[in-house]
């Protein structure tokens, strides 16, 4: 497929695989995988495309769970403090990758591991304190049904063991809604395709990791100046994070709202950036980061405290519920946080129930709802199994790709992040490609893809998708974006910058071959509308990437 040419900076440290079903821990080198994958999404795509039969069920024990950081936690560099856990999709069926920020990064990097495997099935509710020196087993059947923030607060009270040291499921995950999350730092999540769901089915309520074995990596100096560009630069994510973006979104006509049937929304002004400005209290940010782009909001009259919510969940909870009290959406985020759900999933699922329902806007309803999805109680236990599988028992459209429903940036007005939804192998889902980042008409002299049309974008797509799944290995994060440049990745990761890329190319490739096992094809790579010449678009992207018309890899394409 490419050179596979030697990177020169690239993550080290053994992979521990932890054995549940027969309590076993074991640890082995994979130099080889590392070299070629730097670490993060890249290693655990390689190791679960070996390690995890492609007939598994995701919720069976051969399913694997793998946690994995790379290189850059060496660095004390902005926009590094992130992890990539991998995994089959309950909610997709396919492999998927999910990515979490916060502080548990450079914790999980001091055991000393580039990667933690999970596989079998625990006979009883645990937690796994991994460390530099071992993994204990502890049996917490007592947290059974626990939420987030009870489980954290039995691991301080017991141990000692901060937020920012662990990977927890709530009751979503225990209860297997597919598309629970994994919850780490209290508020930030592996959220998207329902590894929390996986987690719970292993019958581990929780990680937490801790050690004195930092990577021995030294980051070359360039860290420096985007650490300093980043502190000093006068960006408006950094008062109002990715929600920044929903008035340009309404004004293009280019909000998903109603459960996706209108794209614009009259009560814009109650959840938008101004609105989740003025409940937020403090900076949030994540590891090293001094970019800090995150929410802390509250409303102290209600007494409503969390983290965001961010643009997807302010449209999900939001427009596409229609509700336009900013409180009432950072309610439902903080619901999600402390059950353990995908907050954007979540919020599309109740927005089809409401449909249904013909209640939009009744916020009683929606929080009495999430509460049920957790649990699975009464209409919970439907819409738990996500849009893609209640759709047609609620009487409404399936807005999903590859079973995952729809981010916010509307790809019926931004028609390459259209065509991003369609092809990407976990589904509807906008951090794929990030297609968006080119297609907005923020400066219209000044923007790389114009948003009408599909034709002419594959080659695009292609290394959108490709360095997209290079920051995930690295691991950086995607909002990074106006701080490197091609000749950052070089000196970062001193490799030439088309050998970085053949790592995101590498990772893609795997991914789709994995779901192509498992039966996708060109058919899946399909929408819930029309987009101009679509058919011609797929048909240049798969030529892009050297796939065959159908969608698939050619087996003598793979990456050995």
């Amino acid at each position: 497929m490419d050179s596979q040419a030697t990177i020169m900076i690239y993550s080290t440290w053994p992979l521990l695989t932890v054995d549940l079903s027969a309590g076993e821990r074991n640890t082995e080198e994979i130099d080889g995988i590392l070299e070629q994958y730097l670490g993060g999404r890249g290693v655990g795509t390689r190791l679960a495309h070996e390690r995890i039969p492609f007939d598994v069920d995701p919720f069976g024990s051969e399913n694997r769970l793998v946690f994995s950081t790379g290189p850059m936690q060496a660095a004390q560099m902005s926009f590094t403090g992130r992890m990539n856990c991998t995994g089959v999709s309950p909610l997709t069926d396919g492999l998927l990758s999910s990515n979490a920020g916060g502080f548990m990064s450079r914790n999980f990097a001091d055991t000393g591991y580039s990667a933690v495997e999970l596989t079998g099935e625990s006979d009883e509710l645990v937690i796994l304190h991994v460390r530099d020196d071992g993994v204990e087993f502890e049996a917490v059947p007592d947290l059974a049904g626990a939420t987030v923030p009870e489980t954290l607060e039995y691991l301080d009270a017991e141990h000692g063991i901060e937020a920012d040291q662990t990977a927890v499921i709530g009751p979503a995950g225990e209860n297997r809604v597919r598309f629970a999350s994994i919850m780490t730092s209290g508020e930030r999540a592996f959220g998207r395709g329902g590894l929390g769901a996986v987690m719970g089915a292993k019958n581990v309520k929780g990680l937490t990791f801790a050690g004195d074995s930092p990577p021995d990596i030294e980051v070359p100096l360039i860290q420096t100046d985007i650490h300093r560009e980043a502190a000093t630069a006068d960006h408006i994510m950094k008062r109002q994070g990715t929600v920044s973006v929903m008035d340009l979104a309404n004004e293009v006509d280019g909000l998903p709202s109603y459960y996706f049937s209108e794209q614009s929304f009259a009560g814009v002004e109650g959840i938008n950036g101004d609105a989740v400005e003025s409940k937020k209290y403090k900076k949030g940010t994540c590891s090293a980061c001094a970019f800090a782009c995150k929410l802390p909001t509250q409303d102290k009259e209600r007494g409503v405290e969390t983290e965001g919510p961010e643009f997807e969940v302010a449209m999900a909870f939001g427009s596409n519920s229609g509700v336009d009290d900013i409180v009432d959406v950072m309610q439902s985020n903080e619901l999600c946080d402390r059950l353990g759900m995908d907050a954007i999933s979540a919020g599309n699922t109740v927005a089809a129930y409401l449909a249904s329902e013909d209640a939009f806007g009744d916020t009683d309803l929606i929080h009495e709802t999430v509460e049920k999805i957790a649990h699975r109680e009464g209409v919970g236990d439907t819409l738990a199994e996500g849009i893609d599988r209640c759709y047609d028992d609620l009487g409404v459209e399936n807005w999903t790709v590859k079973g995952m429903d729809f981010a916010a940036h509307e790809g019926r007005v931004l028609h390459g992040q259209g065509l991003s939804y369609a092809v990407a192998n976990r589904g509807a889902d906008h951090m794929y490609a990030t297609f968006y980042s080119v297609e907005y008409p923020l400066v219209p002299d000044e923007q790389a893809v114009a948003p009408e049309g599909t034709l002419g974008k594959a080659d695009v797509l292609v290394e959108r998708e490709n360095l997209m799944a290079l920051n995930d290995s690295g691991v950086v994060c995607k909002f990074s974006r106006d701080f490197m440049t091609p000749e950052r990745y070089e000196q970062l990761f001193d490799a030439d910058f088309e050998d970085l890329m053949a790592v995101g190319a590498r990772t893609v490739t795997l991914e789709r071959h994995f779901n192509n096992q498992r039966g996708f094809d060109r058919t899946d790579d399909a929408l819930p509308y029309e987009l101009p010449s679509f058919e011609a678009a797929l048909d240049e992207y798969y030529d892009a990437r050297g796939w065959s018309d159908d969608g698939t890899v050619p087996e003598n394409t793979l990456p050995v």
